[in-house]
C-alpha cells in the first residue's frame, strides 16, 4: 500500500523532492504547502491530482497523511519537524537539520519516542561515487584513514539566512560522518565577512579525531572557479573524489609511505619508502541520488528501521556545525566536541 506524503516548500529545492516522490511507487504526493500564490500556482499546474495549500495544518490535520518532507529555510526547521512528529508524521526535513545541535537533539528524542522516521536531506550519501567510497573505506582497502581533505568553493549563491558553512558544509561533513564512524574530539574553525552578506563567505574547518586522523574543509562563495574535490588519504591506498568530474569522479590510487622498521636511529633518519602503484576510476551507479534517498526513506518506514542519512547522522552534523560556529565567534579557539 503506498504511503500518502505532503511537502512543505515548494522552492529552490521543494521541486525536486516533488518530483522525485511523485515517481516513487511507494508513495503518492497528496499535498503541498507553499505560502508563496506564484509557487502555489507551479505547483498546481505540475501536480494537478495533488491539493496545494498554504495551510501547514491542512498537513497535520489529515489523518491519510503519513510523512511530512519539509524543504523551507532552515530556521523554521525545528518547530515545523517538532509540530509534524507530534502529529504522528514521519519527517524527511532538508538540511542543514536545524539552527542548533540542541534543537537536532530534542527532535532525534521525540522521533525515538513517538516511534517515528525521522530522516535528515543528505542527499550525497546516495550518489554513486560516495557509495563506492564507502565500500573502499568499510572493506579496509585504504588501510587506516589518517586524513580527509575536501574543498567546496564556487563564485556563490550568497544565503540570506545563514552563512557559508551552514549551507556548503553539510554536504562534506555528512559525507565525513557516513564513512568514518568515530567522531572529532575537537574543531577550530576560521571565517571571513567580506560586506556581500552579514555571514562569513569563506570558512576553514581543522577537525581532530580520537584515532589521530584529521579532516580539514574550505568553503566559500567568494571563489572564481568551482571546485568539489575530497582526498581521502589512507595507509595503503588514496582517493580523489571530484564530483565535477563527468567520467571519473572517482579515482584511486595505490600510493603511499611506509616507514621502514629498524633502530631508533633509523627512524630518526626517516627512512621511508615510496610506493606508486597503479590507479583505478571504478565504474559508478549513475541513478538519481534523490531518487535512492527517497526510496530508502519510504522503505524505512515500512519496514521499520533507521533510514541511511537518519537523524543521529544529522545530529553529528550538528554538533560539528555548532562547535564549528563556536570557535568562529572565539576567533578560532579549538573547541571540545561532545
Amino acid at each position: 500500500m503506498a504511503l500518502n506524503v505532503g511537502l512543505v516548500g515548494y522552492g529552490y529545492w521543494g521541486p525536486n523532492l516533488a518530483r522525485n516522490f511523485s515517481l516513487n511507487k511507494g508513495c503518492v504526493l497528496a499535498t503541498i504547502c507553499e505560502m508563496s500564490p506564484k509557487r502555489a500556482q507551479q505547483a498546481k499546474t505540475a501536480y494537478p491530482n495533488a491539493k496545494v495549500t498554504e495551510r501547514y495544518d491542512d498537513l497535520l490535520e489529515d489523518s491519510s497523511l503519513d510523512a511530512v518532507l519539509i524543504a523551507t529555510p532552515v530556521s523554521t526547521h525545528y518547530e515545523l519537524c517538532r509540530r509534524a512528529l507530534e502529529a504522528g508524521k514521519h519527517v524527511f526535513v532538508e538540511k542543514p537539520f536545524t539552527q542548533f545541535a540542541g534543537q537536532a537533539e530534542e527532535l532525534v528524542n521525540l522521533a525515538d519516542k513517538k516511534k517515528l522516521t525521522l530522516a535528515v536531506d543528505h542527499t550525497f550519501l546516495f550518489t554513486g561515487a560516495v557509495r563506492r567510497i564507502r565500500d573502499d573505506v568499510k572493506s579496509g582497502n585504504l588501510g587506516d584513514i589518517l586524513y580527509i581533505d575536501s574543498v567546496r568553493i564556487n563564485l556563490g549563491l550568497f544565503q540570506s539566512d545563514v552563512n557559508v558553512i551552514y549551507d556548503l558544509a553539510p554536504h562534506d561533513i555528512s559525507i565525513l560522518c557516513y564513512l568514518i564512524d568515530e567522531d572529532p574530539v575537537s574543531i577550530s574553525a576560521h571565517g571571513a565577512t567580506f560586506g556581500l552578506s552579514e555571514f562569513e563567505s569563506v570558512a576553514y574547518l581543522h577537525l581532530t579525531y580520537p584515532s589521530g586522523m584529521v579532516a580539514h574543509f574550505h568553503m566559500s562563495w567568494l571563489s572564481p572557479v568551482k571546485l568539489r574535490r575530497t582526498i581521502i588519504g589512507g595507509s595503503q591506498k588514496m582517493i580523489v573524489y571530484d564530483d565535477l568530474d563527468q567520467f571519473d569522479k572517482v579515482k584511486i590510487y595505490d600510493k603511499g609511505v611506509s616507514v621502514k622498521a629498524g633502530d631508533i636511529e633509523a627512524l630518526r633518519q626517516a627512512l621511508v619508502d615510496y610506493r606508486s602503484g597503479d590507479m583505478v576510476a571504478p565504474h559508478l551507479d549513475r541513478r538519481e541520488a534523490l531518487a535512492l534517498e527517497a526510496d530508502d526513506f519510504l522503505s524505512a518506514i515500512v519496514e521499520k528501521r533507521a533510514p541511511i542519512s537518519d537523524g543521529r547522522l544529522g545530529l553529528r552534523v550538528m554538533r560539528i556545525l555548532d562547535g564549528a560556529q563556536r570557535s568562529i565567534a572565539s576567533d578560532g579557539r579549538k573547541v571540545t566536541l561532545p
